[in-house]
């Protein structure tokens, strides 16, 4: 399944390699119509932003100028003498309009002077001779009124449909103002006498139609896009030419990397099969844990261990058969008894030591510490006897072993740098060497303390004292086999 994904996606990669110029291409408008999307929005933000600056100008101004008209013309006139100050200025000598009126009035020749943009001024407390055209006319002039009286000091903006026309609609609060309290609350036709100055007396409304600006950024665009284009048009034929070079190129170092590959991976496939090799003759001299202490570059490998059971083993009769038998049959014999007795040490987990000769080592405890050292060396010595007969029988010859067991202390670990091994070190060493060279030939012969820890398990014959060479007088026990309670537990 694995290989399968690899391969689709490999397929995949190729495809897209040799479509490039296509996904370029596809690639390339893909953006110029995400970047036209972007400065469309961008415009469109940007002619709503200008709208409203415009609007917010106009009424600040207009709103400016009623208060310099009211302060700088208005109060100033209004004490001298035959001096009218009234809304129907036009029909009566020596009048002038009042603010609002002024405001109005101003209101009306910029939206005559400007096409399509629209400023009113309206209350819901208008005054009757403003009833028709001095209040709120549509919804959004009535949410104005709502909104500003709550939040004078803010402006209500909507983008909607005006006339026909797609407008950008200002409102801000017409605040009462100290010079106009007195007017307003004490003229006959007031619709309201009790003004204080902040009050909002109505909306000043300024109305901007937003197609103007947007004919002129739609052409704006339309330069760019086609700037754009262009220019997309050229990098595309420039990526088209090199891309064709790197492709080119591309084929040939991909030729090189197949060949390079092919010769690193059979070097490789070869280095892998020497260090296969080489592993397999590090481990059939050395136990697992101290080959790896060696390849981490450990170069002093030695430990105590306070107790392993170590057993010795000699073929007795092998010099006499050497005699009769060629070499080369001697060594097949010998190699059969030594490759049974070392499947026996790997089946109880054991550690072959070395062969010298016709004589076998094998330890239990070490490398790796267990605590039936002593029970699988027993094991271990009671199959060899069996397997001994079995092959001296299939080969005709008449041998015999001779066992030799002890358990205690010893040191363990490689010496020497070349040709080196895996050895122990100690006096329950030799010990274990004296029970094999002391012992009788066809039987097991262990320590008292090898016996101390199998007594209850497997069956003995009480030797006695013997003499042992560099030891003393020792008494030592022949391990017969196990108990019956213990094969009938197995």
């Amino acid at each position: 399944m694995r290989k399968l994904t690899a391969q689709a996606r490999d397929a995949f990669i190729q495809l897209l390699y040799k479509r490039t110029i296509l996904i370029l291409a596809i690639l390339f408008c893909a953006g110029v119509g995400v970047a036209m999307s972007n400065m469309s929005r961008l415009s469109s933000n940007l002619i709503e932003s200008q709208a409203l600056q415009n609007a917010t100008l106009y009424a600040d101004a207009i709103a400016e100028a009623r208060t310099l008209y009211s302060v700088g013309a208005v109060n100033r006139l209004a004490d001298v003498h035959n001096v009218i100050i009234t809304h129907d200025y036009a029909t009566q000598e020596n009048a002038i309009p009042l603010p609002a009126t002024y405001l109005l009035e101003l209101a009306k020749r910029l939206s005559e002077k400007n096409q399509g943009m629209s400023v009113r001024l309206y209350s819901d407390f208008p005054f009757p001779s403003r009833n028709k055209e001095g209040g709120p006319k549509d919804d959004f002039e009535w949410d104005a009124l709502s909104a500003l009286r709550k939040n004078s000091d803010q402006h209500f903006v909507h983008i909607e449909q005006f006339h026909g026309r797609r407008a950008l609609r200002y409102a801000q609060a017409d605040i009462m103002q100290a010079s106009c309290v007195e007017c307003h609350n004490t003229h006959p036709s007031s619709p309201k006498t009790d003004w204080k100055v902040g009050d909002v007396r109505g909306i000043l409304e300024v109305t901007i139609p937003l197609d103007d600006f947007a004919t002129q950024t739609k052409t704006a665009l339309r330069g760019t896009l086609f700037a754009l284009l262009f220019l997309s048009a050229l990098a595309l034929s420039g990526l088209t030419l090199v891309i064709g070079r790197l492709r080119r190129t591309s084929h040939e170092l991909e030729k090189r990397v197949i060949e390079r590959t092919a010769a690193l991976q059979q070097t490789n496939a070869e280095l892998k099969t020497e260090q296969e090799k080489s592993n397999h003759l590090l481990l059939n001299i050395l136990p697992e844990s101290i080959a790896q202490q060696l390849k981490d570059g450990k170069s002093k490998i030695a430990e105590s261990f306070a107790e392993v059971t170590i057993l010795f083993a000699d073929i007795v009769g092998f010099t006499e058969l050497s005699e009769k038998n060629s070499p080369a049959q001697l060594i097949n014999l010998l190699n059969d008894i030594f490759s049974a007795f070392d499947r026996l040490s790997e089946e109880h987990k054991l550690e072959k030591i070395k062969t010298i000769g016709d004589a076998y080592m094998v330890v239990g405890g070490l490398p790796s510490r267990r605590i039936d050292h002593a029970e699988a060396i027993a094991e271990m010595a009671l199959d060899m006897q069996q397997e001994l007969a079995r092959l001296s029988a299939l080969h005709g010859a008449n041998l015999n072993i001779r066992i030799g067991i002890n358990t205690g202390p010893v040191v363990a670990g490689v010496i020497g740098t070349k040709k080196f091994i895996y050895d122990l070190w100690g006096d329950a060493v030799n010990t274990a060497s004296r029970m094999e060279s002391h012992g009788l030939a066809g039987c097991i012969q262990v320590t008292e303390s090898t016996y101390d820890r199998l007594q209850d398990k497997y069956l003995f014959l009480r030797r006695g004292t013997i003499q042992v060479k560099g030891k003393g007088e020792m008494t030592t026990f022949l391990l017969v086999g196990k108990k019956v309670s213990q094969l009938v537990s197995v």
